[in-house]
């Protein structure tokens, strides 16, 4: 398997000359090269949509326009580092209220807890940026290459003037589409239009240059070169995601108790032909009802090959493993490699199809949506309808069991004993095997709709509500109150004590606004503003201002001789009349106190 873990064999014969470990295999194989083919349908067709709303949105957010009136940047989307603030269209994040952010990213991991219990790694398979451009190299790989086998031949092609020039061409195409994403990324953090004259014309920062740089290197190595490799080395996810899921999560399987024993005879060369070619381009992909009893996805048909052996519905054309972008085969099990990314199941599909069977001998499944039936059991089956008639049901051992018992494709279905099946499945007498009686998986819904993921859901909800709350309850004004710690007071000539406090005043509107300060404890302190002839300050439009008060308490009130009083700051904007408050605490002088400072 390219790019998978070799494992070790532990058991060497007994008269093994050499050291053990001499004769082991690698740990990692060398990475092999993976051609995914073209493929149709209703998951790819999500993912292109998928991949045009978030490429686009990438790309051209920096360049929506927002009126936030004068002496503010008119860019809907800005994180303004020297302005320490965040725009989001309406919304301000100053730095204080950074909890806004940790509450996203907490959102953020919540989302893919839930999304993960119950489809599985969808974010893998759909959303995640390795696999977005990934998918557009692939695309752009198509567009000049070819598809799977023409890009195969061109890689074992000895290098000569044609293949130079479609790897050139490849190469500046996905090199254009890696600077574009580091150009992207830098309008994040300054005006678009602005940065981009100053980009062209080589007067843009330096960082802004290096930022591009390393953006463009690695877009162009990780979606070009590396692609499946991250997801299986660099990314933490697939080995965080088997604490995420469980037996009901629903997942990219494979339905082996309908496809096995695999082979590929009972099909007409016709239909055969069609399924080898699907993904390829050389066949339309037909979608709509087969022409199958009941529908039934998770019964099999009743193939016989020319020799008795009753098959399964897999004819095993491997176009599952053919569109697979990390070249893997879903029929081996769920592996640590797949995404979810689900092209298997439209190529499946699309096979299924063509041959007559339901779709769904790869879909999203869940591990006890398998049919109650254990090695040893038979289950009971149900012919396909004659002309005479319904046959009466007849025990055969279930194919999962045969299979999990060693049952290869191309042997008769025999019973786990090694007895011989009933001589009912023969060539004139096919059966739909592998059913067991009435059973039926449980509907998606529960599956989705379980103790985890609506505990993950209501944990998710709740934190949204709090942040939305927040936002909508937060004041136009805010202050912060610092204490002077040295001294922590200052006794005056005349006995009385005074404390110094640093105030910052935050005005978050679009205009200059006037605030008066006040203050209340017990009704006799004194406040004075430092180079002010009043209580009012005036405070920029969107910005914060620091101010120094100093608090007075007289020699016979009652907050001089305390060791601490409760003091309490107001602002209040007196254009709008809001109104903000800070707590904080008066220091007085204790009667064994013998910290003095120096009369002012």
């Amino acid at each position: 398997m390219p790019g998978r873990l070799t494992h070790i064999n532990a058991s060497f014969p007994a008269d093994c000359d050499t050291h053990p470990m001499s004769d082991a295999p690698p740990l990692f194989a060398a990475r092999e090269p993976i051609f995914p083919r073209r493929v149709r349908g209703r998951f790819r067709s999500l993912k292109w949509a998928i991949l045009v709303i978030t490429l686009g949105i990438y790309y051209l957010t920096p360049w929506i326009r927002w009126d936030r009136g004068p002496n503010l940047p008119d860019q809907a989307v800005l994180v303004d580092l020297a302005g320490r603030r965040f725009y989001f269209f309406w919304v301000e994040i100053w730095p204080h209220e950074f909890y806004f952010v940790a509450g996203l990213l907490i959102m953020a991991g919540l989302g893919l807890f839930l999304f993960t219990s119950a489809l599985g790694r969808v974010w893998c398979g759909y959303a995640c940026p390795q696999t977005v451009w990934s998918d557009l190299f692939y695309a752009v790989e198509r567009w000049i290459e070819g598809d799977r086998n023409a890009r195969i031949r061109l890689h074992n092609a000895p290098w000569d003037g044609h293949k130079a020039r479609l790897r050139l061409t490849k190469w500046a195409a996905w090199l254009l589409i890696a600077v574009a994403t580091g150009g992207a990324w830098v309008f994040y953090f300054a005006d678009a239009p602005t940065l981009l004259r100053d980009l062209v014309t080589l007067n843009a920062p330096v960082v802004a240059y290096a930022t591009i740089g390393i953006l463009t290197a690695t877009t162009f190595v990780l979606g070009g070169f590396m692609r499946e490799q991250v997801c299986i080395y660099m990314c933490p996810w697939p080995r965080i995601q088997g604490a995420m899921m469980d037996p009901g999560t629903l997942t990219v399987g494979y339905r082996d108790w309908r496809g096995e024993p695999r082979g590929k005879g009972g099909i007409k060369r016709r239909q055969e032909a069609a399924a080898e070619a699907v993904g390829g381009g050389d066949a339309t992909p037909r979608y709509g009802a087969a022409a199958t009893p009941d529908g039934d996805k998770d019964h099999a048909g009743g193939r016989v090959a020319r020799d008795g052996t009753v098959l399964g519905d897999c004819i095993d054309c491997n176009a599952c493993v053919a569109v697979c972008p990390m070249g893997i085969d879903i029929r081996e099990g769920q592996q640590m490699e797949c995404i979810t990314c689900a092209l298997c199941i439209d190529a499946c599909d699309d096979v299924m199809s063509r041959i007559g069977r339901p779709r769904g001998l790869i879909d999203y499944l869940a591990l006890d949506d398998r049919p109650p039936v254990l090695p040893g059991e038979h289950a009971p089956v149900r012919p396909l309808a004659t002309e005479g008639g319904d046959a009466p049901e007849t025990a055969v051992p279930a194919q999962t069991a045969a299979a999990r018992e060693g049952l290869e494709p191309g042997r008769r279905a025999t019973d786990v004993d090694g007895s011989p099946a009933p001589a009912a499945l023969t060539a004139d007498r096919p059966f739909i095997t592998q059913g067991v009686g009435d059973w039926k998986p449980q509907p998606v819904w529960k599956h989705i709709f379980r103790l985890r993921t609506i505990l993950y859901t209501l944990a998710w909800a709740g934190i949204g509500v709090g942040l939305l709350v927040a936002l909508f309850v937060r004041p136009e004004i805010d202050l912060t109150v610092a204490p002077v710690r040295n001294p922590t007071f200052v006794t005056l000539s005349d006995g009385s004590i005074r404390n110094a406090y640093d105030i910052r005043l935050r005005n978050k509107h679009g205009e200059e606004r006037p605030f008066h300060i006040g203050l209340t404890g017990d009704g006799v302190l004194r406040i004075e503003l430092e180079g002010e002839d009043d209580l009012t300050v005036d405070v920029p439009a969107n910005e914060t201002r620091l101010q120094r008060a100093y608090v007075t308490a007289r020699p016979q009130d009652a907050a001089a001789g305390e060791a601490r009083s409760d003091l309490r700051f107001w602002v209040e904007d007196l254009v709008s009349g809001e109104r903000a408050f800070e707590d904080t605490i008066f220091n007085g002088v204790e009667s064994n106190d013998e910290r003095f400072g120096s009369a002012g």
